[in-house]
Parts: structure tokens; C-alpha cells; sequence
């Protein structure tokens, strides 16, 4: 009494208190109340107290539904369950009428319980046939008993109940075997008028069932038959609508047949949806309404497209009704039919789509039968989709979440014009936008100077660019003579710039002439001094032309640098943002690449002079001004080294860069090592450098390692281990570079097992835990000649055990395939040399390391690392075969059979003994995930294995 007392107090003070902090206080109480074991006979009992007001019936409710989901072991026997069952039953009698929110928590913990107990618990016959003889014998409670009948299937993939699986699948049987009987109960309560609506939702969510009702008896059912002439109720019925869709789904399923099977069934459906075809315009409809009908069109042709592709007469009429649902002005309702279209396009042009035709010519015969017969359609659809990409006239007042929704209409329109592009062809579809950019144009001459239309068609242009052949010499050439004439509108020039950068390919074959590229430079220079969105377009523009157009381009290197010189040094009046320069940069290094060694020398120095100056200057200010700059200070200059580094493709130029500019970048690792974001830039500068320049690096390399091996030791950046992992890359295998490297890993290792020592540290320093990892997995994979036996390898492996569990998700992911890769050594370079020095570190730590593994699996770690898990626990078996099966068997033993039984524990070893045999993967996975899942399905549960595993306590001894 004292308890239920004290959830009333906590629910009006969480409903009714004026201080916030007391309302926080009671609603954090009563959530950790409702994880007590005393929360079953406090919510039981104020449930059936009379004198509750509907604030704790809802909680109580909510409560009791979530312990029969979560916590149905807390009780302590059958008979406690038994007493349950009872008590829902009347409380089930008790709201048949209402409140809705307690009755429908109510039925879902009935539904609950169903999934947990067996169908000899409801009297023989399974829930479904306890309802009925319950409806039989209480026809005053049928409301009540309709919403429970209504929620039982959509139990059966609610993962919420913490079910063991194969409980799960016995109750999906039990109700599929029940379905005639189901259906009996709701066709019986379709003679009750005020419950129809109640029924048929109820169908609908039986219908989601795998249930396997041949179509012919589904199409003379009295529910189908009720549920397609409510469609033509003065109120469209919502349940009726989901009950048709789906029926359309079901029929078109290819677990109950697919359509062949189910036609009796379809040629019953579609003739009611067409019938619907002209409510679409009628304006005196509730948009609600329309909406539905809509829905019903969308889904006839997303089941359907494969019978609609065929082209026949009778399909070209439901194409015809999903072009009218794509013409509807409101957008929601026409982008239902997007995913038709497209499902549509891939058949029509997938040339394996038309193998059953028999040989390659009528395959193709097919094909291009198809393509005609759909091409009016898809010319239609570019005509009705384009205008909707067009600026609203408000769109400077739009909101950010109105201008996001814009452009995820204008991003959603684009993919349809692809479709279009890929039926009809993208110069056909060019010619189509051609017409509406020259109406645009139009619009942009008058008294009003409209720009928006000519936008819009631009947008359209530039999605389909990829489709557009590079020899188009129709359209394409009247477009850029188009794109200078327009105004300089700031959205405008934005989407002139981005459709000049996609066509950039076209440029580079069309371009015999000098001045169209000319022109081109000129828009992108003009878009540049704009505005910020048309100087960032302009910019990206301007790398895709000097990607595609890199060799003509060469002898435009002078106007090239200029204008990169302007940008970055910030001069005249550009408005290139720092991030959008990198643009340039990469466009000036691609042309470079282009260029001949010596030359290519030259130009790279010119290219580095406007970075390089600016740092020059800081460092000749002396140590001290160094070490004050802000980060970006630094970092704007030294991202530019690295991208330069990237694209120009001349390795032996880029090492003699790199070597010139060592003092620099020395005296910046020096004054600046404590500095994470200008640490890692000046790392990703260095690592394009070595990637690029690889062996032409010279004496330039051993003095980065000498660099970063020393600063390590005070300051431990996790981007030293980052670029020493791609030198391994590169070096790892070369001799004469062996005892650098030796040095360097062991160097670095050490410092970092001493660093992570606990998970503690694993938690509180992932980033240095991720880098250590990946160098290591790079060592094992380019370099395990120096790897495995230096001293450092034990100790690392000790330490991958310790981290193993951390919940950082890079970290925990490298450390998992550090292990694998140990395990796999065999696959490395000259892996198979060193095994037997492997196996003298891992078989000592072998049961350690399976037990933290499977307590990996069963809960130590999120199930979204499952697959991680499970491939180092797999590559673990096939290393050690039966030795690794004897470990993985004393660990599965730790947990209690409370909370895995005999049939988990045995399924899961067979799965590791396949592996240890070298079966699939895939086919292993099954077991495994169902170890994981039961022992994750509640807080109880996590814990007992938790208890037994003991993945944090084990101790790590370390092997001489």
C-alpha cells in the first residue's frame, strides 16, 4: 500500500507540480520503478483499484505491458504466470469500453503474454481459439477482445518481447494455423455496423501475416469484399484502404505465389482502384482522401510493375492513372509514384530482364518493343516533374526546415529525370528541358525579369548530365551559347556554374574551338564574385573541368594560376571561401600532372609559393608567435600542401617539394606537437606526400619518422600513429628500411601499451586506441617479418584484450580486426613463416580471448558490432580448430541455463565446429546472432551473463 501510495505522489507531482526539478525527480523515480520486481503487484493492483484516475491507469498500463514484454522471468513460477494471465483477462473485461490508451496497453500485454507462454496455456487451442470462445461466452466485451484479435500479429516481429527465438517462431506458427479461425471471428463482428472500421484493421494487420490464403478464396471473402465497396463510401474508410494495400502487396508476394497464383484475387482489386481514377481531380475531396487514393494507385504499380512492364493494353491504362497521381499539385501525393517509375526503368532496361524471350535477338526484339511502348509515358513524366524543381517566389523567407524539404523535392525530382533519361535516352531528354530553358530565357527578357524558370530548367539539364553523350551536337552547343546571356542572379549563376561543371566531359570533347572553353572560364571567374553558394558552385565547376579537360587546359596554365593565386591569397574581389580554394587547388594539380617532368617542377613551386609564403612568415616571427596562432591559422595553408600533394601526380617533383619545405613543416611539428588539429593536418600533408612520392622520398622519409617517433613520446597524437601506418604501407616490405621501421614500431608500441592500460584508458583515449590498431593490423599485413617477433607483439595482444570491450566504435572495430588479422596471419605476407611464434602468444591467452569474444557477443559490446565479433571469433576457429572449439565450449558453459538453454548453447558450438571445417560464413551466422539475441532479450539476462563472463575481470597475464 505504502508503494502504490508513493507512484500516486510521483504521478502528481510529474503531471501536476509547478518546479521543474520536482517533475524531473518523479518521472526519473518512476521509471527506475518500473525496472523493480515489486512493479508487477503495484500496477496489478491499481489497475483493478476503482479509485484510480486515468494519469495512473495509463502508467500502470504502460507498466504492466512493459514487464510482460521485458521482464516476464522476474516471476517466480507458473503459477505467478497463471495469476497474470487471469488478471489480464478481467482487466481486459474491466476497459473493453475504454480509456482506449489503457485498453490498448492492455491487449499488446495480453498479445505479450501469448509470445511468451505456450498455446496449451490458453486451453488447447491457442490464444486465437480462447478468444473466440471468450467472444462466444462475453459478446459485451467484444470491443475489447476486437483490439487484442487486432495487435496479436503485430506481435510477432515486435523484438521488444524478450522471447527466445524459437518461442518466437512456434508463435508465428500458432497464429498462421489460426488464421481461418481469425477471420471466422472478424467476418462473425461485421454484423455489428459500429465495429466494420474495427475489423477491418484488424484484417489488415492479420494480413501482414505469412498466412498463405490462396487468392481465389481471398477474392470472394466477405472482409475483402466489405473492404473494397467502403472504398466507395461517401467517407473514404482509412481501415478499408489498408486492408486493399495490403491485399496488393500480398497478391503481388512471392511468398503467397506472386501474381500468377493470386490473379482471381488482383482482377478482382484493380477494377475497384481504376473506378477511384477520377477522384484524383475532384476538388470537392478531402486531401486526406485523395492522398489515400493515391496511395492505392502507387502501390498497384510497385506490386504490379513487373505485370505493367509487360505493356499490354490493360497495363498502359493503370501507367496512364499513376501519370495522373504524378500530375496532382501537391507534391507529397505525385512523388508516390516516383518508386514505380523507377522500378519501371530498371526492367525496361536491364538487358536480363528480357532473357526469358529466348535467344539474344528476341531478347533484344523485346527490349526495344518495351521501350517504344513506354517512351509517350516518360516524356509525359519530364514534362509533369521538371516544373517542380522551380524556386518558390518566397524563398528567401523559407525556413531552414522548408529549404531543406526544397531541396530534398528538387534532389527527389532529379532521380526521376535519371529514369526518364535511362527509358528515353539522355539526348531526348535534353531536348525536352531545351524547350523549357528557352521559355526560361524567355522569362528572363521581360518586364519582370523572371529568372526562377530558366533556373528550374537548368537543374533539370544538369541532373541528366551522365546520360547526355559527349558527341551531342544539337543541343548542347545552343546551351552554352545560352548560359553568358543569363543574369547574374545570384541562384541563377549557382546552377549555371554546377550545370557547366557537370557537362564537363562534354566540354572536353566538344571543345575543338578555344573560345567555348574560354567563355566557360570566363562564366566560372564571373560566378566567383557573386556570391558565396555561386563562388563555391564556380569553384567545384572549375575542378570538374580541369579533371576533364586537364590537357587542353595546359596552355591556360597562366589564367589558371591567376585566378588560384586571387582566391587563395584572398585578393580582389572573389568570394571563394578557404574550404572551396581546396577546389582550385585540386584543379591547378590535376593540369600540372598533365605537364612534362620539368616543367611540371616549375609549376608545382608556383603553386606551393602563395601556401608556402604565408607560414614563412609566421615561423620567421620567432618560437613564440608560432606557438599562439590559432589552429586555422595554420591549418588553411597546410590542408592546401596536402591536396597539392594528392593531385599532382609527379612523384619525383613532389619529393623535391616536400624535401624544400622539411624545415618548414619540422619547425611546425616542433613548436606546435601539442596542437591535435594542427598535428593532424600537417600528418595528412605528410601522408599524401609519402603516398605520392613513395620511394623518390629519399632521406626526407627517415627524417618524418625520426620526427614523429621522438614527439610521440610527449605528445601522443593519435595522426603520428595515422601516418606511420601508411609509411608501413609503403616501406614496409622494402629491406632498407627495415631497421627504421623496426625502431619506429616498437618505439610507438611501447609508449602506447604503457598509455592503454585499463579500459579506462581504451574510454577515455579511442582515437589513440583506433591509430594504434590499424598501424598494427598494416604491420601484420605489409611488414610481419618485423612484427611478430619483436618483444612489442605480446604485450600488444595483452592490450587488444584489455580493449576489446570498449565501446568506442572505431576503436573496438580496429582492435577486433587487429585480432582477426592475427588469426588470418597465414593470409599476410610471408605470414605462414611466423605462425608457430604466433601460436607460442595467442594459445596461452586463447581461452581468455574466446571468453571475451563471446561476451562480446552476448552483450559486452552493442549487437551493431555483431558481425565484427563474430568474424574474429570465426577466424579464431579456423586458426585453432578444436582447441579453439574446447575454449569457446568452457566459456559458453559460465552462463547459466536461466539464460541460455541446452538447444542455444549446442546450435552455437555446431556453428563454430562448421567453421572450424571451413564451412560459409554466412551460413554460420544464424546461431550466432541467436546467442546473441537471447542473451541481450532482457536487463535480467545481460547481467546473469554478464556475472558469468566476467570480460573486464579477467586477468591478463603476460607470457615470457
Amino acid at each position: 500500500m505504502e508503494l502504490q501510495n508513493t507512484v500516486k505522489e510521483a504521478l502528481n507531482a510529474l503531471y501536476h507540480h509547478p518546479d521543474d526539478t520536482v517533475r524531473m525527480q518523479a518521472d526519473r523515480w518512476l521509471q527506475d520503478f518500473q525496472g523493480t520486481i515489486d512493479a508487477w503487484q503495484v500496477a496489478d493492483n491499481l489497475l483493478h483499484d476503482a479509485t484510480s484516475n486515468l494519469e495512473t491507469l495509463i502508467f500502470c498500463s504502460q507498466t504492466l505491458r512493459s514487464k510482460v514484454q521485458r521482464d516476464i522471468e522476474e516471476l517466480p513460477s507458473s503459477e505467478a504466470v497463471r495469476a497474470l494471465q487471469d488478471s489480464l483477462n478481467t482487466l481486459l473485461k474491466k476497459f473493453h469500453k475504454g480509456p482506449p490508451k489503457v485498453r490498448t496497453q492492455i491487449s499488446i500485454a495480453v498479445a505479450a503474454l501469448a509470445v511468451h507462454v505456450p498455446a496449451e496455456d490458453w486451453g488447447g487451442g491457442g490464444i486465437v481459439s480462447w478468444l473466440q470462445d471468450e467472444m462466444n461466452s462475453h459478446p459485451e466485451y467484444i470491443p475489447g477482445f476486437l483490439e487484442l484479435l487486432t495487435v496479436l500479429p503485430e506481435e510477432v516481429y515486435n523484438y521488444k518481447i524478450a522471447a527466445r527465438p524459437e518461442r518466437r517462431r512456434r508463435f508465428e506458427k500458432e497464429l498462421t494455423s489460426q488464421m481461418e479461425v481469425a477471420l471466422s471471428i472478424l467476418t462473425a463482428c461485421l454484423q455489428i455496423n459500429e465495429l466494420k472500421e474495427k475489423v477491418l484493421e484488424a484484417f489488415a494487420s492479420w494480413l501482414r501475416l505469412k498466412h498463405r490464403i490462396h487468392g481465389s478464396v481471398l477474392a470472394s471473402h466477405p472482409l475483402v469484399l466489405t473492404a473494397l465497396s467502403s472504398l466507395h463510401s461517401e467517407i473514404l474508410s482509412e481501415a478499408s484502404v489498408n486492408v486493399i494495400s495490403e491485399l496488393i502487396h500480398y497478391s503481388a508476394a512471392g511468398s503467397s505465389g506472386g501474381a500468377a497464383v493470386n490473379m482471381p484475387l488482383i482482377q478482382v482489386i484493380v477494377p475497384q482502384i481504376m473506378n477511384l481514377k477520377a477522384q484524383l481531380t475532384d476538388s470537392s475531396k478531402d486531401e486526406e482522401d485523395v492522398k489515400a487514393i493515391a496511395r492505392l494507385f502507387a502501390d498497384m504499380g510497385d506490386s504490379y510493375v513487373e505485370l505493367i512492364a509487360a505493356g499490354s493494353d490493360e497495363s498502359m491504362v493503370i501507367v496512364h492513372a499513376l501519370l495522373e497521381v504524378a500530375s496532382h499539385p501537391e507534391f507529397d501525393i505525385a512523388s508516390m509514384t516516383f518508386n514505380f517509375w523507377h522500378s519501371l526503368q530498371l526492367i525496361l532496361t536491364k538487358r536480363d530482364s528480357h532473357i526469358s524471350f529466348g535467344n539474344e535477338a528476341s531478347a533484344e526484339a523485346e527490349r526495344n518493343r518495351r521501350l517504344l511502348v513506354f517512351r509517350s509515358a516518360y516524356e509525359s513524366l519530364v514534362s509533369l516533374v521538371s516544373f517542380r524543381v522551380q524556386y518558390p517566389r518566397d524563398y528567401q523567407d523559407l525556413s531552414l526546415e522548408d529549404l531543406k524539404e526544397f531541396k530534398q523535392t528538387r534532389y527527389a525530382v532529379a532521380d526521376v529525370l535519371i529514369d526518364a533519361a535511362s527509358v528515353l535516352g539522355g539526348d531526348a531528354t535534353l531536348k525536352i528541358l531545351y524547350t523549357k530553358l528557352v521559355e526560361g530565357v524567355a522569362c528572363c527578357g521581360n518586364e519582370h525579369s523572371e529568372w526562377r524558370p530558366a533556373e528550374a530548367a537548368l537543374f533539370c539539364i544538369r541532373a541528366i548530365s551522365n546520360y547526355v553523350s559527349v558527341i551531342e551536337a544539337e543541343v548542347m552547343p545552343q546551351v552554352m551559347t545560352l548560359l553568358p546571356k543569363l543574369p547574374q542572379q545570384p541562384q541563377l549563376l549557382q546552377t549555371v556554374c554546377l550545370t557547366v561543371g557537370a557537362y564537363s566531359k562534354w566540354l572536353d570533347a566538344a571543345s575543338s574551338d578555344p573560345s567555348i572553353l574560354a567563355s566557360v572560364l570566363g562564366m566560372l571567374t564571373s560566378g566567383m564574385g557573386v556570391s558565396e553558394d555561386s563562388a563555391a558552385a564556380a569553384a567545384l565547376a572549375f575542378r570538374h573541368i580541369c579533371d576533364d579537360c586537364r590537357k587542353k587546359l595546359c596552355g591556360y596554365l597562366d589564367g589558371l594560376y591567376n585566378v588560384y593565386r586571387t582566391a587563395v591569397n584572398g585578393e580582389g574581389c572573389l568570394k571563394v571561401s578557404a574550404e572551396d580554394s581546396l577546389h582550385l587547388v585540386e584543379a591547378l594539380s590535376m593540369v600540372i600532372t598533365e605537364l612534362p617532368q620539368d616543367d611540371a617542377k616549375k609549376a608545382l613551386e608556383m603553386l606551393c609559393l602563395p601556401v608556402v609564403t604565408p607560414l614563412q612568415e609566421v615561423i620567421n616571427q620567432g618560437p613564440e608567435v608560432l606557438h599562439k596562432k590559432h589552429p586555422r591559422d595554420l591549418t588553411v595553408h597546410i590542408d592546401r600542401f596536402a591536396y597539392i600533394f594528392r593531385h599532382v601526380n609527379h612523384p619525383e617533383a613532389v619529393a623535391d617539394a616536400i624535401q624544400r619545405l622539411w624545415p618548414i613543416f619540422k619547425a611546425i611539428f616542433d613548436i606546435r606537437a601539442w596542437d591535435m588539429r594542427t598535428m593532424e593536418s600537417l600528418c595528412r600533408a605528410c601522408k599524401y606526400a609519402v603516398r605520392t612520392s613513395k620511394r623518390y622520398m629519399g632521406i626526407t622519409i627517415g627524417a618524418i619518422l625520426e620526427e614523429i617517433q621522438g614527439l610521440y613520446q610527449q605528445h601522443q597524437q593519435p595522426c603520428f600513429l595515422y601516418l606511420s601506418s601508411e609509411v608501413i604501407k609503403i616501406f614496409g616490405s622494402d629491406p632498407s628500411c627495415a631497421s627504421y621501421l623496426q625502431n619506429l614500431i616498437e618505439a610507438l608500441f611501447k609508449r602506447t601499451t604503457c598509455l592503454l592500460t585499463s579500459i579506462d584508458e581504451f574510454t577515455s583515449r579511442p582515437d589513440v586506441a583506433d591509430d594504434c590498431f590499424l598501424l598494427a593490423s598494416r604491420c601484420i599485413r605489409y611488414c610481419s617479418q618485423l612484427f611478430i617477433p619483436s618483444p612489442v607483439f605480446p604485450s600488444l595482444v595483452d592490450c587488444a584484450m584489455m580493449g576489446i570491450t570498449v565501446q568506442h566504435r572505431e576503436a573496438s572495430n580496429s582492435i577486433l580486426t587487429f585480432l582477426s588479422d592475427i588469426f588470418d596471419l597465414v593470409k599476410s605476407c610471408k605470414g605462414e613463416e611466423y605462425l608457430s611464434l604466433r601460436d607460442s602468444v595467442i594459445i596461452p591467452r586463447g581461452a581468455s580471448i574466446t571468453r571475451i569474444l563471446i561476451a562480446s557477443l552476448t552483450g559486452a559490446l552493442p549487437s551493431s558490432r555483431l558481425e565484427t565479433v563474430t568474424y574474429a571469433l570465426l577466424a579464431l576457429t579456423r586458426a585453432y580448430r578444436v582447441q579453439a572449439l574446447e575454449w569457446a565450449k568452457v566459456s559458453v558453459s559460465l552462463i547459466p541455463l536461466t539464460a541460455v538453454a541446452e538447444v542455444e548453447r549446442t546450435r552455437f558450438l555446431q556453428a563454430l565446429s562448421d567453421a572450424a571445417s571451413g564451412a560459409d560464413v554466412n551460413a554460420l551466422m544464424g546461431p550466432i546472432e541467436e546467442l546473441s539475441d537471447v542473451c541481450r532479450r532482457n536487463r535480467t539476462v545481460q547481467e546473469i551473463v554478464k556475472g558469468a563472463l566476467k570480460p573486464h575481470e579477467l586477468n591478463v597475464v603476460p607470457v615470457s
